[in-house]
């Protein structure tokens, strides 16, 4: 814009000029003829307000709640509070003691019925702090064949019962195509009583916590064929070189497990959770299957290779 008036064009208008100027630098509301510093207005807003919650009187203290009358089926239907744990019940570090107590403990059983009430009243496993239930056993005592796995997974812990999720709708299946039930002739447990959380691993510690009961376990059930479902079961009680290997090495190969001066034949094979992974392997467990068949069949006799 030109600085001197005289240089203007005739009918020029100065103001509207400088208001289509201000228009195009993004000025378009007039807030006051003077600057305002806001900077300073909400430094003073923050020291009043400071100073009256300095003055005011403090909070008078809070009186207990008043009791609530809920109806009946309001009351059924609140939860219950989460239970506390007591000093026997916390979680504690596992020792060689630990050990030699669940020993003891599962020597001293004469019964199965004696060996799950001793489980269940064991607190020398911190798993057990976090599972809904033990899961000791499910099928036939007096069966001739055993079944053993890891530990127990979620739909276990829920029903206190091995093998009862999608892994163990497929053993049924398999056991019922050579002529075996868990409800007839079969028995099925794990060598880890509580569910580690998240399904994890157990540790070599909580093994070695558990190993006397299903040692024990076994013993009282004389099964004439142990079949360990998965390489862990097999690591877990056989030890020695079944510890460096997998399950594509273990399986189908004849062990034997030695319990009390007593040796029980064992065929490890395929978790069933694995087949579900990997359907392409259940040709091999369904030979490993029919070799446990035909070696119950021939009254413990090994079958020809």
């Amino acid at each position: 814009m030109p600085s001197d008036p005289t240089s203007l064009p005739p009918g020029f208008d100065a103001a509207a000029a400088l208001l289509e100027w201000y228009a195009a630098m993004g000025v378009d509301v007039t807030l006051a003829d003077a600057p305002l510093d806001r900077f300073e207005e909400s430094a003073k807003a923050k020291a009043a307000a400071e100073a009256a919650r300095r003055q005011a009187p403090p909070p008078a203290p809070r009186g207990p709640m008043p009791a609530i009358n809920l109806p009946p089926h309001a009351a059924a239907a609140r939860p219950a509070p989460a239970p506390s744990l007591t000093p026997s019940q916390t979680a504690q570090v596992p020792t060689e003691a630990t050990v030699m107590q669940a020993r003891a403990a599962a020597q001293s059983a004469q019964t199965l019925d004696e060996l799950k009430a001793l489980i269940e009243a064991f607190d020398g496993c911190n798993l057990k702090l976090t599972a809904k239930n033990t899961v000791f056993a499910d099928g036939n005592p007096a069966s001739k064949l055993m079944l053993v796995g890891e530990a127990p997974g979620r739909d276990e812990d829920i029903e206190g019962r091995p093998f009862v999720g999608r892994s163990g709708q497929l053993l049924d299946r398999m056991l019922n195509a050579i002529g075996y039930s868990r409800s007839h002739n079969a028995y099925i447990a794990n060598v880890i009583y509580w569910r580690p959380p998240g399904n994890r691993d157990p540790s070599d510690v909580e093994v070695a916590i558990c190993r006397p009961f299903i040692l024990r376990q076994i013993e009282l059930i004389n099964p004439e064929l142990i079949v360990f479902l998965g390489a862990q079961p097999a690591k877990a009680l056989l030890g020695g070189d079944a510890v460096k290997q997998g399950i594509n090495k273990l399986r189908g190969r004849w062990c034997e497990l030695e319990i009390g001066g007593k040796r029980f034949k064992a065929l490890p094979t395929f978790h069933p959770a694995y087949l579900l992974r990997t359907p392409i392997k259940k040709r091999e467990a369904w030979r490993d299957f029919l070799t446990a068949k035909v070696f119950l069949e021939n009254g413990g006799m090994l079958p020809p290779t």
